[in-house]
């Protein structure tokens, strides 16, 4: 058991993280709000309905934490850069939304069609209120997991990739075709992604903490042998 323990510690604070997260973002959805920012762009006027989105948005909720799962259990260079990235998209999510209450209106009141498809979109729409939806978390986790995997040893294989990369646009335009979020959600998740990318997998975040956490290791040796 210690064995194991030692061997998937690292798990543990993502998993916290995550249990913080679902706790307040389950507290903004049911705050009662009198007023929300709409976000809007004349484009999503002009963006058709269409349920088949449905069911890459779903995926969603499988590709995210899969990718997260593998790397965690294969590489944890890769498993802390991806965490890095995406709890700190989720953070400044969580922050937008508790401090600048948003949503939008474009969701269809009739669906255009009765099928399997638009009875998942309904039941998608019961439970998940047209609010805290800026930037889109669809959209910059998606690109995260995308990113990562990709840099991965498993992202070496060609399938891989184009299958990840597939998966990651068809999530991103089930955002806008499923009517879950205005074009400008996703273009600001884009431009959080591209600053994180830069600075998680550019700027080498891990090579500076663990310099930092050494750092403070030698002072705190230096202190302890001074007295």
């Amino acid at each position: 058991m210690k064995n194991i323990y030692e061997k998937y510690k690292h798990i543990i604070p993502f998993a916290l993280y995550f249990l913080v997260y679902m706790t307040w973002f389950s507290w903004l959805e049911q705050r009662h709000i009198w007023q929300y920012q709409i976000i809007h762009l004349a484009i999503d006027d002009y963006i058709p309905f269409n349920e088949i989105f449905v069911i890459p948005y779903f995926l969603w909720f499988v590709y995210v934490p899969g990718v997260v799962l593998y790397l965690a259990f294969h590489n944890k260079d890769d498993y802390y850069r991806s965490a890095i990235f995406l709890c700190t998209g989720m953070t400044v999510f969580l922050l937008v939304s508790t401090f600048f209450p948003n949503g939008q209106r474009l969701r269809p009141i009739v669906m255009p069609r009765d099928n399997i498809l638009t009875q998942m979109v309904a039941s998608l729409y019961r439970t998940d209120t047209p609010t805290n939806l800026w930037p889109s978390i669809h959209v910059y986790n998606s690109l995260g997991a995308h990113i990562a995997l990709s840099r991965s040893q498993a992202g070496k294989k060609k399938w891989v990739r184009v299958s990840s990369g597939i998966l990651c646009v068809s999530i991103i335009l089930a955002t806008v075709f499923i009517k879950q979020h205005s074009v400008f959600d996703m273009l600001t998740a884009f431009v959080m992604a591209a600053a994180m990318y830069g600075i998680v997998y550019h700027y080498d975040v891990l090579i500076y903490l663990k310099q930092h956490r050494t750092a403070r290791r030698a002072a705190k040796t230096a202190r302890n042998e001074a007295k």
